[in-house]
């Protein structure tokens, strides 16, 4: 692997998304879209508008990494698209981040401007129908961690749960647990208990900031996506599919 490719990151799973460009591990440029769901329309524009500014071509993409759910289905499938496409136009190489891991990442950030330290957080997004996308993680301290290691280690997989499921098995702990993700915009009521905190919504949304730092490390470990079989991380089948489903 290059020590110092130009790397696409696209975050297009959630409603508000975003495209960064980035050397290597080195951040150059990320952009953000104008409004909620402007993905098919603003991101191959904010790309080009990227590269111009930084002197590069579509062609000198050497990686791209994609937020590949759960999350929009048709963000996902913009995301998933996009990436296939460069693979056959240039050999570029593809980096899939789970989406959930994405989000989770922001709490360093909350972290560090709090100058404080959360020990257990959940990842909630909306998977409609009274349902939610949820991962749980534990911080790893210092002392705990190995070099490269995470910063967090999923405790419970990505899942679909209710809320009520959720505070069953979290809230009224010692320890509390903090919440964060889009799904809180229209149901954080439904999930405020004793022992539930909820991080600032400026740390709710995922971004292609995040998917290129968690990308970079899965490059560096030589995990990249197989173009062939890549597809979005649903979890669930979109609506429309079960709705047919269920008729025949």
């Amino acid at each position: 692997m290059a020590q110092k490719p130009l790397i696409l990151a696209i975050e297009t799973s959630g409603r508000m998304g975003s495209v960064a460009i980035a050397l290597g591990r080195r951040m150059l440029a990320e952009a953000a879209f104008s409004g909620p769901m402007r993905h098919s329309s603003e991101s191959f524009p904010a790309i080009c508008k990227l590269l111009n500014r930084l002197g590069q071509k579509p062609k000198d993409i050497e990686h791209i990494y994609i937020s590949i759910g759960p999350g929009s289905f048709t963000g996902l499938r913009i995301a998933v698209t996009m990436a296939k496409t460069m693979h056959l136009a240039n050999s570029t190489k593809i980096v899939a981040v789970d989406t959930l891991d994405v989000i989770a990442a922001n709490t360093d950030d909350y972290m560090e401007q709090e100058k404080t330290v959360i020990e257990t957080i959940a990842v909630i997004l909306d998977a409609k129908r009274s349902q939610f996308y949820i991962a749980v993680y534990e911080h790893i301290s210092d002392e705990q961690r190995m070099a490269g290691d995470e910063n967090w280690k999923k405790i419970v997989p990505d899942s679909l749960m209710t809320a009520s499921q959720f505070l069953d098995r979290f809230a009224g702990k010692a320890k509390p647990v903090w919440l964060l993700g889009e799904g809180l915009v229209y149901y954080e009521d439904k999930f405020k208990a004793q022992g539930v905190r909820f991080l600032d919504k400026s740390y709710w949304d995922p971004r292609a900031q995040k998917v290129h730092m968690l990308g970079w490390k899965m490059a560096c470990a030589g995990q990249f996506a197989d173009p062939v079989t890549l597809q979005p991380k649903y979890l669930r089948r979109p609506e429309a599919e079960e709705k047919q489903m269920s008729r025949t």
